[in-house]
């Protein structure tokens, strides 16, 4: 009985595979588009945790000075002669092939046992690495492979991180001494307390998730919801297909029950069916992923590089943590999309007449539902805007947008189909026009999924893409801003940059030397600039927040300038006062913007910068001069200092390389959002070849009273495209919601700076005409079957048992 069973109910696919192809696919596109930004996202995060795990960062206590500068050799001597087991670490940053790396020495005779860069990688010890190559630069042999210079390939280094020994590491431009003392787990009995023994430093526990994991929230939640929301999409396809195969199939049910097989046997090779499909449908979804994480991630690495500073490898490695997801995410969606089917099924009794259920009609209580939901959503959206702050609330407004958006839709779109249908009546349109409002309500309820779908894949394009937009516009002006001068020259060492500016000075209007060092400012790394009394800075430079003669202070070595990342992370407004390594503590006198950096910045006068930071970089320099003369100018240089032509940028190459770093940096979203409104598409398709079957009822009427099959066709066809420009409208103002929820609450707690919104109508008429588009392709096949099918199926309906 149970193999007539299986084969009864596996028959139907056999008769609509078109049926069976559309729930495959679905679920394979939902399966694959989640567990690719979910392999990327794990990717991501294992790098993190080794570099959190680098000196037992996860593990082990530290000794900070209290005021964010370096730990005096006295102080770590006299912590030693107490008791106390600590190892000291010089952190900073190096630079290989201009590049910049995160530098780490340590004392390998004191580093505690648990300080193990391969603890996690079985890789060896980094004290063993260290002590086997004292005084060589250690990186792992990918970050060697990249960089080369100097550096020693060492497995188990995280990527982007140079070991060496503390000696070497203090000999390094930008060490300004003990950064940090690394405390051992376990103590001896009797030590006295921190703070007995030494003043001004303090103690901090371990950092369990890691600075990059938490500066990189945003980026992986965003992508995790660009995941959701494709596999919700996806899942709508697969409820549109697992509806209309269980609505026709209830004659079969009815038939297997009425010859004597259980409910309970029914229900259960039902589910057998779902989850062996599920099943297939995940491996092929997961072969999907794969493909798409491994294409996306090089430039989610670029992207995590650029913006936040974090080292990701750009190989996809096999986790089990992954593909599990995949695995469970595609059996709880397909038994999600199949749930309330299966219930109706098991209160069906045996002698309930075929016709289709309630699924595929609207009620009026339904709608006073959704309705209410979406007015909660949106007032727990306002009310987080104006009362909470940080990412988890912008993203909290985020979510309550968004679904206050899907629940709100198919009541907006009831009430404006029921006033047409009103007005219509008013006028006296015509009967074929009333059937037309009518039956647009009709179908609402078995379309609303899809266009919801459609609505949010628009949405989300027009928010993250007004968000990229305000982004590339606002770059491209401080760009403008910032390179103000036409040239800019790196030389080789400093004697040769002393050459260059004397040779440079009487021939152009101006040389600004731009002389840095890196530092530790609150716990964090930051660079410091000098810079010189120049108009050009005065009359260039985009100051967000500024004091009267903010310029003289600084010049003069009263103040401080601090970017705009340090402003908000640290909480710094103008007049607050900002320690700096040396002792050194200055007010702050003005608030720049510095998109793109992900680290702090201090602008101090240069006098300050060469007496505080001896070991300043001192290479790279701007010029001023007339554009006209820079390629003549380059030329000279490279001819009296054989300079190479690469230490050499004018601006425009310099802004042009800057745009191309932006625009792979976004990259990612583009490709995502692209996708997204594909699988948008799909739905829709699956959403109309469902209501196909159905409302074969609705219109035979139509053709029996002398309508023909092309003219019913091309009503079918418009009020598709009619329900998709309506989505279309009703996403603008969801996406632009989007936006300015992106750009003022998640942008300033992930990147530290916020941007002005800016709006870009012509980029909403284009996606409106691809969502058109997507509308009409997903509408072309089922009209085209109304248009085309037989006069026999249109009077089979009056026969039929309804």
């Amino acid at each position: 009985m149970i193999r007539q069973g299986v084969v009864a109910l596996a028959s139907h696919w056999v008769r609509h595979p078109l049926q069976l192809a559309m729930l495959l696919v679905g679920l394979a596109l939902a399966t694959g588009l989640w567990s690719g930004v979910q392999a990327i996202n794990a990717e991501a995060r294992a790098a993190y945790a080794e570099a959190a795990a680098a000196l037992g960062g996860d593990r082990l206590s530290r000794i900070v000075a209290a005021d964010g500068g370096s730990i005096a050799e006295a102080d770590y001597v006299a912590l030693r002669r107490a008791g106390w087991q600590v190892s000291p670490v010089v952190e900073g940053t190096i630079r290989i092939g201009g590049r910049p790396l995160r530098l780490l020495g340590l004392e390998p005779a004191t580093l505690p046992a648990e300080a193990r860069i391969g603890a996690r990688t079985g890789a060896g010890p980094m004290a063993e690495g260290a002590a086997s190559n004292r005084g060589a630069l250690l990186a792992s042999p990918d970050t060697v492979a990249e960089h080369g210079g100097d550096l020693v390939a060492q497995a188990g280094v995280p990527p982007g991180v140079v070991l060496t020994d503390i000696g070497v590491a203090l000999q390094q431009p930008g060490t300004g001494g003990i950064t940090r003392l690394v405390v051992a787990a376990e103590q001896p009995l009797g030590v006295p307390p921190l703070e007995q023994v030494v003043s001004g430093l303090v103690m901090q526990a371990p950092d369990a998730s890691g600075d990059l994991a938490r500066l990189t929230d945003s980026f992986h939640l965003n992508l995790t919801a660009f995941g959701l929301l494709a596999f919700l999409v996806g899942m709508f396809i697969v409820q549109s297909a697992i509806g209309l195969a269980f609505e026709q199939r209830r004659g079969v049910v009815r038939t297997l029950r009425a010859l004597g097989m259980p409910l309970a046997t029914v229900m259960a090779l039902l589910l057998a069916e779902l989850v062996g499909m599920a099943l297939v449908s995940a491996l092929v979804g997961l072969a999907l992923g794969y493909g798409v994480a491994a294409a996306l991630l090089p430039d989610v690495a670029a992207t995590l590089a650029g913006l936040y500073g974090a080292s990701v490898d750009g190989t996809l490695h096999l986790r089990p943590v992954w593909w599990l997801e995949g695995v469970a995410i595609a059996l709880g969606g397909t038994l999600a999309a199949a749930a309330l089917h299966l219930f109706h099924l098991s209160r069906m009794t045996v002698l309930a007449p075929v016709q289709p259920e309630a699924w595929a009609r609207g009620s009026r209580r339904l709608l006073l539902v959704q309705g209410l939901a979406a007015a909660g959503f949106w007032a727990l959206a306002l009310l987080l805007a104006l009362t909470a702050q940080g990412l988890t609330a912008g993203f909290g407004i985020l979510a309550a947008l968004v679904l206050g958006a899907a629940s709100g839709l198919p009541v907006l779109l009831a009430g404006l189909l029921a006033l047409a249908q009103a007005l219509v009546r008013r006028v006296g349109a015509g009967p074929v026009a009333e059937w037309f409002w009518a039956d647009a309500r009709a179908a609402l309820p078995g379309l609303s999924l899809a266009l919801v779908a459609l609505m949010l894949a628009l949405a989300t394009n027009i928010g993250v893409g007004t968000m990229v937009a305000s982004f590339r516009a606002t770059f491209t002006g401080w760009l403008d801003q910032r390179l103000a001068s036409e040239l800019y020259v790196t030389a080789r060492s400093e004697a040769e940059a002393a050459a260059i500016t004397a040779w440079l000075t009487p021939r152009v209007d101006a040389v600004l030397p731009i002389w840095h060092a890196e530092a530790m400012l609150m716990a964090a790394p930051a660079t410091v600039y000098g810079i010189v009394d120049h108009e050009t800075y005065r009359l260039n430079w985009p100051m967000l927040q500024g004091m009267p003669g903010v310029w003289d202070q600084v010049t003069a070595g009263q103040a401080v300038l601090i970017n705009e990342q340090l402003h908000y992370r640290q909480g710094l407004d103008l007049g607050d006062t900002l320690a700096l390594p040396g002792g050194w503590v200055a007010p702050v006198a003005g608030i720049y913007s510095d998109y793109g950096n992900p680290e702090a910045q201090v602008i101090v006068g240069i006098d300050r910068l060469v007496a505080h930071f001896p070991d300043a970089e001192r290479l790279r320099m701007g010029v001023r001069v007339a554009p006209d003369r820079v390629a003549a100018l380059e030329a000279a240089i490279a001819d009296r200092f054989s300079l190479p032509l690469t230490a050499m940028q004018d601006q425009a190459s310099v802004k042009r390389l800057s745009l191309q770093v932006f625009d792979r940096t976004f990259s990612v979203t583009a490709a995502l959002n692209l996708l997204t409104l594909a699988v948008a598409g799909l739905a829709m398709f699956a959403s109309l070849l469902t209501l196909a079957g159905l409302r074969l009822p609705q219109v035979a009427p139509l053709w029996a009273l002398g309508m023909t099959r092309a003219r019913l066709a091309w009503l079918d066809l418009g009020r598709c495209l009619m329900l998709a420009a309506l989505a279309m409208l009703a996403a603008v103002p969801v996406g632009l919601g989007l936006a300015w929820v992106l750009l003022a609450i998640v942008n300033v707690a992930a990147f530290g700076w916020r941007l002005p919104m800016q709006v870009f109508p012509a980029d909403w008429l284009r996606l409106g005409l691809s969502g058109l588009l997507a509308a009409a392709v997903a509408a072309a096949i089922p009209a085209i079957r109304l248009a085309r099918i037989s006069p026999s199926a249109l009077l089979r309906v009056f026969a039929d048992e309804r």
